[in-house]
């Protein structure tokens, strides 16, 4: 398993450029700074400032520069146009932009495989360099790396570091007809994604429907209901099938 972590880290980490003005929040900053009207694990736009040897430093206004890495520097960038970035921690926990985009930012839903595992929890790749932590209190079992997970993305108001947690239902703020009529859609989307087949039924284990999917049973037996009644898919013993 430590081989596996330390694989992982080499693999999917940044070069990592001296600390000139960015903001580092860290394990031994008792109080992270205020981030001043910035959105980590979301888009911003903020301005270029300068060009250095590891990319552009971008205005973070109280925050300082932010940078964003030379992979990601778009071509033709002007010094002084405005730029529109995602910002999230790096592997030392300082505020870093780039333009790519993760599959969900924070406050939304997404599936999400899990790329590696150690002693603190599951690392799920969402699209970044740097994989979204889901710690051991936020997963509703163990989470095995291959596999896919529905969960939310959120910020800890205290760290302001990114993580998802699988038990997502305290994120979901509607009525149970509601719910399900988007797990249809969800899982709708999950058959295409994997040759239209699911060994999960009507009968499976509520264990096994809230472990793969994030939802109870009486929603997931709605949405099985739901595609079955439109003439997309065929139940049988075996699970379910796109027609």
């Amino acid at each position: 398993m430590k081989e596996e972590k330390d694989k992982k880290q080499v693999g999917r980490s940044d070069p990592q450029p001296p600390n000139l003005g960015g903001s580092k929040i860290g394990r031994s900053d008792p109080q992270p700074p205020n981030l001043g009207g910035l959105r980590l694990g979301d888009y911003n736009t903020l301005r270029i400032k300068k060009r250095t040897d590891f990319g552009l430093y971008l205005d973070g206004g109280e925050e300082g520069n932010i940078l964003l890495p030379n992979r990601y520097v778009p071509k033709g960038y002007v010094i002084g146009q405005e730029i529109e970035v995602f910002l999230y921690l790096d592997q030392d926990e300082r505020i870093v932009a780039t333009t790519e985009h993760p599959v969900a930012k924070v406050g939304e839903f997404a599936w999400m495989e899990c790329a590696w595992t150690n002693e603190y929890g599951a690392f799920l790749n969402w699209g970044l360099m740097k994989d979204l932590f889901c710690p051991f209190r936020e997963q509703k079992t163990r989470m095995v790396r291959g596999q896919r997970y529905y969960v939310y993305v959120m910020e800890d108001e205290k760290t302001h570091r990114l993580m998802a947690t699988a038990k997502v239902e305290r994120y979901q703020k509607k009525t149970g007809y509601e719910l399900s009529l988007d797990f249809t859609e969800v899982l709708l989307a999950y058959l295409q994604e994997h040759d239209g087949q699911c060994e999960l039924g009507d009968k499976s284990p509520s264990e096994a429907i809230a472990a793969r999917f994030g939802v109870s049973k009486k929603v997931y037996k709605k949405a099985i209901g739901d595609l079955y009644r439109r003439h997309l898919i065929t139940i049988t013993d075996d699970g379910i099938s796109l027609v």
